[in-house]
């Protein structure tokens, strides 16, 4: 016997959410859609969550399980027991219209904004474009993205900065900057490259343990910065940050923590070198400024061979 703890929400009933608790014995082997269906089928007929293959291919029954966003179809329901309890809560970083539903609009908005669909050379091309193996692959994993939102929910990012596009846009970018049959490529790096795009990404890889799919999509945007330094888009604090680390790890095997900030904002940048200044004189004051000799490493010469082999 499992309590099922949810979040509900009706605001044409009472305008706070409140959690209500339902018992259940979860079936042998059962997923957690199949609980949530058994609770609604069985307990409470207006409880309102999404739903519709049962096969972790449509991207509907995504919802927050214990904290974390996930497929509901996906996983079984015993696997989520925390203390005989499961915690179901809508999706995060979206407003919640009823219980477990959330309003989708700004996720699709935001897709839109990264023109999600082929712009190739010809208008209208007089036979199929082909590509090969090796070109598909580099879209391949971009293309399972099932629109699911479940990295949506949990980017941290979004939560803080509703400009940033998000991973699931950014995968689905991915999918065309990286197409063989598209000619837009600098086109697409210049728009993904401007604030709340790829640079305003953190890094955190939440996305990753969030997505249901292979298409991982902080691995997609980091594709897409890697095009965007390679068409020689690298006028923009993001851009620059990466390069200046990259050529500090490659010289000295360490990273040099005082050329980098000014090499970020850019070295004839006067005001962005201004704006730090007040950063740099509590760290002056508080002890914290890096060693002004940036020394070596012992295995440098190892460092510098990676970086050989992966400019080859």
């Amino acid at each position: 016997m499992a309590t099922f703890r949810i979040k509900r929400y009706n605001p044409e009933k009472q305008p706070e959410p409140y959690y209500e608790d339902f018992e259940l014995d979860i079936p042998d082997k059962a997923t957690l859609l199949d609980c949530m269906n058994q609770l609604k089928w069985t307990r409470d007929g207006s409880l309102a969550y999404r739903m519709s293959c049962r096969s972790a291919i449509c991207g509907s029954c995504a919802v927050k399980a214990n904290g974390h966003a996930l497929l509901a179809c996906q996983r079984q329901a015993e696997h989520l027991l925390k203390d005989d309890t499961i915690i179901l809560e809508p999706l995060g970083n979206m407003k919640p219209i009823k219980d477990l539903v959330v309003d989708f609009q700004p996720f699709w908005d935001k897709l839109e904004k990264v023109d999600p669909y082929l712009k190739p050379k010809s208008k209208s091309p007089e036979k199929e474009q082909q590509q090969t193996p090796e070109q598909f692959k580099l879209i391949d994993d971009s293309s399972t993205c099932i629109m699911c939102g479940a990295c949506y929910s949990d980017c941290n990012v979004i939560e803080v900065d509703d400009n940033f596009l998000g991973p699931a846009a950014l995968a689905k970018a991915q999918r065309f900057v990286g197409d063989s049959r598209d000619d837009a490529t600098l086109e697409r790096v210049k728009k993904l490259s401007q604030p709340g795009g790829i640079w305003d990404c953190t890094h955190c890889g939440e996305c990753v343990e969030r997505c249901p799919k292979p298409a991982r999509p902080f691995d997609r945007i980091k594709e897409i910065m890697t095009v965007a330094i390679e068409q020689g888009i690298t006028n923009n604090n993001g851009a620059r940050h990466a390069v200046s680390f990259g050529r500090s790890i490659k010289r000295s095997g360490r990273l040099d923590e005082n050329r980098l900030p000014v090499e970020t904002v850019g070295i004839f940048n006067i005001k962005g070198l201004l704006d730090l200044l007040p950063v740099g004189i509590r760290m002056l004051l508080k002890r914290k400024i890096p060693p002004v000799l940036h020394g070596k490493i012992d295995d440098v010469d190892d460092v510098r061979r990676i970086f050989r082999e992966l400019d080859q």
